[in-house]
């Protein structure tokens, strides 16, 4: 485990946080500009001077009486700009992370392949890259240094559209393929459902909730299950490919999801978000229906929101559940409470791998 335990007093600004991170997968830190996530990350980096704790995997990085400048904590730190050396080749700034590495445990082609870079290593400066393109670089640069811990400022919020799009599933892959801990900062829902693992919400320098991903995000009483793109994730296998209809069947937990063909092969994992204003309810099974994925669910809890809308947070196994917003009438004229159950029908799924 990563154990983080910082006080940091400013003039407009306290961060009090006492969390601990697994020390693997992704851990996403997230909340509102001014929460405290940036200020956080860079106390884990040593380039803040807080008061506290880090002991990473019971290694003391600081306490009372050690602190570990940043230059000697075996971390890779990537910035919302890429930082890139503009005087140096795409080849030299990659080469810059592996020899400043005390033990190199990543090599330069691993990181190539990863990222897909082999096209780019070639050519002569930062310049000549595109927003996305230079990103891929400052990450494989800070991967050379191979870390015991790499942290990621809102690599993406610098980036166009395209360019986030572009990026994304180059962050899938080193998911797959890193057995270090990342910790990602970001305020961006989708990336958060998309990339990580363990979820972290601040709010006011303060840790507000903490805990695997999908839990968390399926929890009315946090802001997160608030957001117009409020929803949860589904951890699916590919089960079948239909391919007179070009469509996919995942299976999971609890039942199936027919989405629009994937390029997976069957058996493969993938993870699926559907989004809470894109599920409604029924309480008897629909008849004569055009939507495929219709799940028998059981309500657990209801919640208001606003003066028109509700948010229904249904179960459909032990390990998985859906969110629902519907109108008020909609709640009352069905007569829903909690433990009835109904029928989510599942109007879109978003493949997030």
């Amino acid at each position: 485990m990563i154990h983080a335990r910082f006080q940091l007093e400013r003039a407009d600004f306290t961060l009090d946080v006492d969390t601990q991170l697994p020390a693997q997968g992704i851990t996403a830190l997230f909340g509102p500009s001014g929460s405290g996530k940036t200020t956080l990350l860079r106390c884990i980096a040593g380039l803040e001077r807080a008061a506290g704790l880090l002991q990473v995997n019971g290694e003391t990085w600081q306490d009372e009486t050690t602190f570990l400048p940043a230059h000697r904590r075996p971390l890779g730190y990537v910035f919302q700009e890429s930082s890139l050396f503009p005087h140096l080749s795409i080849r030299a700034n990659l080469e810059y992370g592996y020899k400043r590495a005390a033990d190199r445990r990543v090599q330069p082609e691993q990181v190539i392949e990863w990222l897909g870079l082999d096209k780019l290593i070639d050519r002569r400066y930062p310049d000549q890259l595109s927003g996305g393109e230079r990103q891929r670089v400052a990450i494989g640069r800070a991967l050379l240094t191979s870390p015991r811990i790499l942290l990621m400022d809102e690599p993406l919020s610098s980036l166009d559209t395209a360019s986030r799009q572009e990026i994304l599933p180059f962050l899938e892959r080193l998911h797959r393929e890193l057995k270090i801990p990342v910790i990602y900062v970001s305020h961006a829902l989708d990336e958060v459902a998309r990339l990580a693992d363990h979820l972290v919400l601040l709010q006011q320098g303060r840790v507000i909730a903490g805990g695997a991903l999908g839990p968390t995000l399926s929890r009315l009483d946090l802001p997160t299950a608030h957001f117009d793109d409020a929803g949860v994730v589904i951890e699916a296998v590919v089960a079948h490919h239909d391919d007179a209809y070009h469509l996919t069947k995942l299976e999971f937990t609890g039942g199936n999801l027919w989405v629009g063909r994937v390029n997976q092969t069957t058996g493969s994992q993938v993870r699926a978000r559907v989004l809470a204003r894109d599920v409604s309810i029924a309480t008897v099974m629909p008849q004569g229906s055009s939507i495929s994925n219709i799940l028998p669910a059981n309500i657990s809890e209801i919640q208001d929101e606003g003066p028109d809308k509700v948010l229904v947070r249904m179960t459909i196994s032990d390990k998985q559940v859906l969110l629902s917003r519907i109108t008020r009438r909609s709640r009352d004229l069905l007569c829903l409470t909690i433990g009835m159950e109904v029928f989510a029908q599942v109007k879109s799924v978003v493949l997030t791998t």
